[in-house]
């Protein structure tokens, strides 16, 4: 007789992104006899793939799959839990999830205790602070991977607090199956429900822990939770979850296609950077400049956020489509110093009427000290 169905579901949904793993990760050649001992080789040369766990039930499911899985594919598997500090006894919780970790098999398993600040209200501060502990943990352990529990039931959360906000097309597309640098973060659950997980959890006698956090009206996902998608499930019925899932993929799609779309038409707009195939210009003698050649970057590559200049031909810019003209101007703002978590629509609004609406306007000022000013036929982005 075969494992509960809520048990085999999560299992094949974890096999699946482990598969991905040993694509993207492949086995290591066994070390050499003489250097077996050394620290960087603990444990072997197999991939190293970590779950973070609150003890919820999504995370103990997630951990509970990872174990039975992992062995069969020759790879490691270990945990880390982290430790808000935002309950009384928050420590000695987590210490007991760690242990929880250890009796499925994992290893290593680790503790992490972070310092929750204010930026940007709670929620945001608390996620910012786990994300920064996991790759500060996957970077100790060595980890290719680091799973993540997150349900159908959080992405349909995420595209609804999206809407709400008014956001654009990729916030709409929710969470991403794989994300972080070098795809740290891969997410096996998101095409699962939230009881489907929590009954693995019950057929395997798992201990879980329900944060109080979760039912909390203070904070906003906890009432989309409990209040939002209940009233929309009644009064459009089932299948809300799913339909929002849904659009966050076919979201995912539109914002990828048109992200690249974006980098085209900034190189070819960009009046900063030598046309692309163009000779590189002659190396300057200490201290000279090239004529016509601006004074900051490297010749043929697009600057670094920081960059200080961009510059954009307004002519370009002005034949694109809107929402691919609009990409761009994000992007060259970021490219010039700008950044990114304080660049909101509005902003990038008003630096599209510089094109669409120019009438002598005075220059914008953006976050991170950058200036946009249209100068004739140009766009001249630069921080001061």
């Amino acid at each position: 007789m075969g494992p509960h169905p809520a048990v085999a579901a999560i299992r094949l949904a974890v096999r699946r992104v482990l598969h991905d793993v040993l694509v993207d990760f492949p086995t290591s050649p066994p070390p050499q006899p003489a250097l077996a001992s050394a620290p960087a080789l603990a444990g072997g040369a197999a991939p190293l793939v970590l779950v973070a766990c609150s003890g919820g039930a999504d995370s103990m499911a997630l951990a509970s799959a990872l174990a039975f899985e992992a062995p069969k594919l020759g790879l490691r598997a270990g945990g880390v839990t982290v430790d808000h500090g935002l309950q009384a006894g928050s420590d000695v919780r987590a210490a007991e999830v760690a242990e929880r970790l250890r009796l499925l098999g994992l290893e290593p398993v680790e503790s992490v205790a972070v310092s929750v600040g204010r930026e940007g209200g709670p929620e945001a501060a608390a996620r910012d602070a786990r994300y920064a502990a996991l790759d500060a943990a996957a970077e100790r352990h060595g980890a290719v991977a680091v799973l993540l529990g997150h349900t159908r039931d959080d992405q349909a959360e995420t595209v609804l607090l999206g809407l709400a906000r008014g956001s654009g097309i990729r916030s709409l597309s929710g969470m991403a199956q794989v994300s972080g640098a070098h795809g740290r973060y891969r997410r096996p659950f998101l095409r699962l429900d939230r009881q489907t997980v929590r009954r693995a959890c019950l057929a395997q006698s798992l201990p879980v822990w329900d944060d109080p956090h979760n039912v909390d009206p203070a904070y906003t996902r906890s009432r989309v939770r409990h209040e939002a998608l209940p009233v929309l499930e009644k009064a459009l019925g089932k299948g809300v979850v799913e339909a929002l899932a849904r659009t966050a993929q076919l979201s995912r799609d539109d914002a990828d296609a048109l992200d690249a779309w974006a980098a085209r038409a900034e190189a070819e707009v960009r009046t900063d950077l030598p046309p692309a195939g163009a000779a590189p210009a002659a190396t300057a003698s200490a201290g000279q400049v090239p004529a016509g050649q601006a004074p900051t970057g490297t010749a043929g590559a697009a600057p670094a956020p920081g960059a200080d200049l961009v510059e954009l031909d307004a002519v370009g810019l002005h034949a694109l489509p809107t929402a691919v003209r609009r990409r761009v101007l994000r992007r060259a703002a970021i490219a010039a110093g700008a950044p990114a978590g304080s660049l909101f629509a509005r902003h990038i609004e008003e630096v599209d009427r510089l094109i669409t609406g120019w009438r002598g306007q005075r220059p914008l000022n953006l976050p991170g000290r950058v200036e946009v000013r249209r100068e004739g036929g140009r766009l001249v982005i630069r921080q001061g």
